[in-house]
């Protein structure tokens, strides 16, 4: 029975050594090692936003009435000067009223102001009367006939849009200036009003020429310190892939808006487009700035870069042996997420321990 037990002791300590054996011959890893390189590494903030035009021009009437006819459509090309749009003018019946008795009563007192004139000048021909009564005289009938002449002006302004019955004046809406029609946001037999004191006025047409468009979006508090006037943009539509635009940076907004919680402050960028494709105004587009650019440097992937708990430092291990590593701090520079520019402790042909990825090393395996 000893001997039984003993030869029982004997295989289970054979059977634990080999498992033991042939555990840590699948825990055997090889780490892979990557070197310097050369790299352009750049960093870049990205706003999104929309390409408007520069300048947009809102068409308004020069006198209040109804829309008799729309001579164009949205998208049309003008020229300044072009017809857009005739008004029917629709008095007030008020307003009329007044203009009219104005006129009536100019007409009575140039009558009576007129057959003075005409008595008194006899009289004075005669030596009756002196020259000043004579030119008091003429001076009240000159101004009767002034005041009908005023009357009967404001009287054909409420009837037809203007005192010589011309419609080119006020009741034809022509372009002033030249480009695309963006927007007409009336139709036909709508009522306008002209601009005033107490309002706005009635558009009639948005114009604006599309050929000079820019960038509107929006930055980051965080990212707005980076930006300078004249810097250049990438800009890259979502309405047309694989196309981009240059840019240039020309207007920082001076105050932020928050938005849901976050501080945002608008941008512009002029945009310099081409003949390739049509650019409709208010695209989705987002812009690429890049803040800092280094070329032809030293880099490394950033995943093989190591920090030390305590210090903060990055580090890399050196292959100094075959699977053999020891610890280097090294200096970084610029980074761009994905690569980083090593400044020193590192030289180009000295190996880095990749240490999040590792592989079986069948090698070891089969040589054992």
């Amino acid at each position: 029975m000893k001997k039984i037990g003993i030869g029982v002791l004997i295989i289970g300590v054979i059977f634990a050594t080999s498992f033991f054996i042939n555990s840590n011959k699948k825990d055997l890893t090889l780490y892979e090692t990557t070197q310097l390189s050369k790299a352009t590494i750049e960093t870049k903030i990205v706003a999104t936003g929309k390409v408007i035009p520069e300048d947009e021009v809102e068409i308004k009437p020069q006198i209040a009435g109804i829309i008799d006819k729309i001579l164009v459509e949205e998208g049309d090309k003008v020229k300044a000067g072009d017809l857009l749009v005739k008004i029917k003018v629709v008095p007030n019946e008020q307003t009329l009223n007044s203009a009219e008795g104005r006129v009536k009563n100019s007409r009575i007192v140039l009558n009576n102001s007129e057959t003075e004139f005409k008595r008194n000048k006899i009289l004075f021909s005669k030596g009756i009367i002196s020259e000043q009564e004579y030119n008091n005289f003429e001076l009240q009938y000159n101004q009767s006939l002034q005041n009908l002449e005023n009357a009967e002006s404001d009287l054909q302004i409420i009837k037809l849009g203007s005192s010589d019955g011309s419609s080119v004046t006020n009741t034809n809406v022509r372009a002033t200036v030249t480009g695309t029609i963006l927007e007409i946001p009336v139709k036909e037999g709508d009522q306008v009003i002209q601009a005033n004191t107490f309002n706005p006025g009635t558009t009639i047409a948005t114009i604006a020429d599309l050929n000079v468009m820019i960038f509107e979006g929006k930055v980051d508090e965080g990212e707005v310190s980076k930006l300078k006037d004249g810097m250049e943009l990438t800009i890259s539509l979502a309405a047309i892939e694989e196309k981009t635009y240059p840019a240039k940076l020309k207007f920082i907004a001076p105050k932020g808006v928050e938005e849901a919680g976050a501080v945002q402050f608008k941008i512009e960028a002029e945009v310099l487009l081409d003949t390739e494709y049509f650019v409709r105004a208010g695209y989705s587009a987002n812009a690429s700035i890049i803040t800092a650019k280094r070329e032809n440097v030293n880099s490394l992937n950033e995943a093989v870069i190591q920090y030390d708990l305590e210090t903060k430092q990055p580090f890399v291990e050196i292959e100094i042996g075959d699977q053999e590593f020891e610890k280097r701090d090294i200096t970084l520079g610029l980074s761009d997420g994905i690569n980083v520019e090593v400044l020193s402790g590192l030289n180009e042909d000295e190996k880095v321990k990749v240490w999040n990825i590792t592989k079986p090393n069948k090698k070891k395996w089969e040589e054992e």
